[in-house]
């Protein structure tokens, strides 16, 4: 909202929103686990990953080699976060008349149209939380950054520059042309797998009436469920205070935001039963569907263009985020009411911190920007531009860039299916090089880097880089994050000069 220059509503409409939403997404969960945990079992990777390393963190210290890798990976992830931690701390905090101990862009030694990389945004940022994300990420995706990365600034930018078309190299300006084609691409790529998982879609609208049906768990278990009564009260409850926000807060007419309750229920069925089954919550395809029709139905409301696809696409994550850690509880013995109400109690919670925490961490008018750069808020904010204002609002050069890299998307999704299992690690991910447009191009190369350190630990030794990658990978990104909220909240109080 803040990126198309709508005006935010007052902190607590905000809190109450996102709790609302949220909350909304919890109760979704509770028929949706019922037919997909308890009837279908689907794998929710990232949970059942969960359970594994919880397992091993836990490990009775008689169960000999699991309570040795556990500690290994304690001790791992809490170096990394130390590590992390006096990085952020070094570079952002002045010491006296020595002032900053790290820069924040290690330069490269190029020159790219007569001018410095670094004024490309090309460099290397000295932020171990994008070297840790990288190490998370599949090597492919990081190379396909690198990849979308120089050819975005690299070659694209200066190109835009001489033509006229941006104001200057920075990544502010250049961002404003490229994230066009880069919304294009990751939405042509995300609607394109979405569309070609058809049998999950029809099982997930099938599987809506069978979970809805379903009367409850078996009795020795029913004491752990949430009642299936739960889930209607908290639809009627939630649902008419949507309604209301929709209308008071973003200016939703009253027939059009009737809409957004069910249409959120069944796409957060849809999204969580994809999540189950592969592991990604496919926001980039139900955020758009939404965005399209309240297009129609609102045109020119950008706010609620925004707004009404955070209904769907809020609705559908916190399902899915529930649904796997249910998944996490189920294969450790958890009780899925006490998950559910831990669930409730953290969504109001997290509501109450995120909304003034935007306010206090974020400087006004930087996010968007080279230190806040927002990457799929960008994304975001470009689809709402083309589906409230329509895309004669683009120049010509944009709206053909943004055709090829749909286009692309599309191309590119179909091989990621259909190509022969030689050839796909070699075909470039739509996900990498869409989200390379819309990042500065030092943040696709540091996570470059930690993609290509953590494959490199994995081929040289795969037994240790099996243990040891994703927790010190988290560490990184844990200490430096814990660290930047520290110094940036003292830094607004004013016990700072950065």
């Amino acid at each position: 909202m803040v990126m198309v220059g709508a005006t935010l509503p007052p902190t607590w409409a905000m809190v109450g929103w996102f709790a609302v939403i949220a909350a909304l997404g919890v109760f979704v969960a509770i028929p949706v686990k019922r037919q997909l945990i308890d009837v279908e079992q689907l794998v929710f990777p990232t949970g059942t990953a969960t359970a594994e390393t919880i397992r091993s963190l836990h490990a009775d210290a008689t169960e000999g080699p699991a309570a040795v890798e556990g500690a290994g990976k304690s001790r791992a992830l809490g170096l990394a976060a130390l590590v992390a931690a006096a990085v952020a701390v070094l570079r952002d905090v002045p010491f006296g008349s020595v002032g900053k101990i790290l820069p924040s862009v290690l330069p490269l030694p190029l020159r790219i149209a007569g001018r410095q990389a670094a004024e490309w945004t090309l460099a290397i940022k000295t932020e171990l939380v994008l070297v840790g994300a990288g190490a998370l990420m599949s090597f492919r995706t990081c190379w396909s950054m690198l990849l979308g990365g120089v050819l975005t600034y690299g070659v694209l930018s200066p190109s835009l520059l001489e033509q006229g078309l941006v104001a200057d190299p920075s990544y502010k300006s250049v961002v404003k042309w490229t994230v066009w084609p880069g919304a294009a691409l990751l939405v042509g790529s995300g609607l394109t797998s979405f569309a070609l998982d058809g049998k999950s879609v029809l099982r997930a609208f099938t599987g809506m009436a069978a979970a809805l049906r379903r009367r409850g768990a078996p009795p020795e278990e029913e004491r752990d469920e949430c009642p299936a009564w739960w889930f209607p009260a908290g639809f009627l409850a939630l649902a008419p205070i949507v309604v209301v926000l929709m209308t008071a807060l973003f200016g939703i007419p009253w027939g059009a935001a009737l809409l957004a309750a069910p249409l959120a229920v069944l796409l957060g069925f849809v999204a969580a039963r994809v999540t189950g089954e592969t592991d990604v919550t496919p926001t980039k395809a139900v955020g758009p569907v939404t965005q399209l029709l309240y297009g129609g139905l609102a045109p020119g409301n950008l706010a609620g263009n925004i707004m009404s696809a955070n209904v769907t696409g809020g609705v559908g994550l916190h399902a899915a985020d529930l649904l796997t850690t249910l998944k996490t509880g189920k294969l450790l013995g958890g009780s899925p009411r006490a998950q559910f109400v831990a669930q409730l109690f953290g969504v109001a919670t997290g509501a109450l911190v995120i909304v003034p925490a935007f306010r206090v961490l974020i400087p006004e008018g930087q996010v968007g920007g080279d230190e806040w750069p927002a990457p799929a808020c960008l994304v975001w904010a470009g689809v709402s531009k083309a589906f409230a204002h329509g895309l004669d609002a683009l120049d010509g050069a944009a709206r053909g860039a943004a055709l090829i890299a749909g286009l692309l998307g599309v191309a590119l999704a179909l091989l990621e299916k259909f190509a022969p299992r030689g050839l796909k690690p070699y075909v470039p991910s739509p996900s990498g090089l869409g989200i390379a447009m819309v990042v500065p191009g030092s943040n696709a190369i540091s996570m470059f880097l930690g993609g290509a350190l953590a494959e490199l630990w994995r081929r040289r030794r795969p037994r240790s880089a099996s243990l040891y990658v994703t927790p010190a990978a988290s560490g990184f990104i844990a200490g430096e994050s814990l660290a930047g909220v520290v110094i940036a909240l003292l830094s607004a109080a004013g016990m700072l000069h950065r």
